[in-house]
């Protein structure tokens, strides 16, 4: 059994702690995205991220470019940005959505 057979079960989001998101984005064919601000980004991210910001007018825009046979896994500074941005991926279609626990204060 895979790792990802773990989590995975039909579109739902899973929301799991930063040593499981660890072994998550282990995994290249995971597209990790950070959900906050340009700002918050520049203080420092997980390597790798990509800055998609979901209080940005565009934000359903931005992530058109992801890769819907794939799966994501989304961060914030605490998790409540990233839960809202992993219900959009979840409509979306993606095979599965991971979303860091605690956000990335508990990354650290």
């Amino acid at each position: 059994m895979s790792f990802f057979s773990l989590f995975k079960s039909n579109n739902q989001i899973q929301s799991v702690n930063a040593d499981d998101f660890k072994e998550v984005i282990a995994d290249k064919t995971v597209q990790l995205i950070d959900v906050r601000t340009a700002q918050e980004f520049a203080q420092g991210t997980i390597q790798d991220a990509k800055l998609m910001d979901v209080s940005s007018g565009d934000f359903e825009h931005q992530i058109e470019t992801l890769d819907t046979t794939c799966p994501v896994a989304v961060f914030c500074r605490s998790g409540a940005r990233s839960m809202y941005a992993a219900k959009v991926l979840a409509k979306k279609g993606f095979p599965a959505v991971y979303n860091l626990k605690g956000g990335i204060v508990f990354w650290r």
